[in-house]
């Protein structure tokens, strides 16, 4: 039996209507160039369309020249809702957003049963956004492929590079990072720590990314950790809050871009 993980911040984060969808995806991706090498690895933000959606596509826009190219997206977010530990992988065939479904790479799923910190959790899935968002990008920027979802726990950085290595594939496979930046400060100390964190990242050192700095801190360190073993070189592409975009400067979070390869 086949089974779905259907939308669950649909209308919420971004519009439940298909044509809605597409339209809007379809403006953040047109609003600038995709200049640049084609990346291995992105780091894109989470929040709603309205406040990080301009500074993911600039991620994803990287992607333009592999659009038939890529076939297998490794996606790793942070767990929002449930506390657990380890590595979440949904039991689910599927995950659909308004803009339709797109199978899970169960095979290669099936290589992780044997850590002993990746378990299948689908109430951690369930109602998790960090994975949800990145889903219509990735249906508009890419032509056919399939997801390897993970939502990230309590894991130690060491134990997210060991998934990515065993994931990593050729030039066929994209690894999406799903992270925020720092959260609920004015809008000159987010500067301050958003600059940081992205030096952090550029020098491929996880060491110097803080609790407070990025909500998906764990994710991004195992990136930053595998992306050194394999010789990647990071690059900013785009760093703002929403205070740029859709808030106020009182209390903003903020929102990075990254480029690995």
């Amino acid at each position: 039996m086949t089974t779905t993980r259907p939308p669950a911040v649909a209308g919420m984060f971004y519009p439940s209507d298909q044509h809605a969808l597409h339209a809007v995806v379809t403006r953040l991706l047109d609003a600038g160039d995709d200049a640049g090498c084609i990346p291995k690895a992105i780091i894109a933000p989470h929040a709603g369309y309205i406040y990080s959606g301009p500074i993911a596509a600039s991620a994803y826009r990287r992607l333009a020249g592999a659009r038939a190219r890529i076939r297998r997206v490794v996606l790793v977010g942070p767990s929002h809702r449930v506390a657990f530990r380890g590595i979440a992988i949904p039991s689910s065939d599927r995950f659909a957003s308004p803009l339709g479904e797109v199978t899970i790479d169960r095979a290669s799923l099936d290589t992780l049963t044997d850590l002993p910190f990746v378990h299948v959790q689908d109430e951690v899935h369930a109602l998790e956004h960090s994975l949800e968002v990145q889903l219509p990008f990735l249906q508009e920027t890419l032509e056919t492929f399939m997801l390897i979802p993970l939502v990230v726990g309590d894991a130690a950085p060491e134990e997210i590079a060991t998934v990515l290595d065993r994931l990593w594939g050729g030039d066929e496979t994209l690894i999406v990072i799903s992270s925020d930046l720092s959260h609920y400060h004015d809008y000159a100390t987010a500067q301050r720590m958003d600059r940081a964190t992205s030096r952090a990242i550029e020098s491929l050192r996880p060491q110097d990314i803080a609790f407070e700095d990025a909500c998906g801190r764990l994710p991004v360190s195992g990136l930053l950790l595998a992306a050194s073993r394999h010789g990647l070189r990071a690059e900013t592409i785009d760093l703002r809050n929403s205070g740029d975009t859709a808030g106020s400067k009182d209390r903003v979070v903020g929102y990075g871009a990254y480029a690995l390869g």
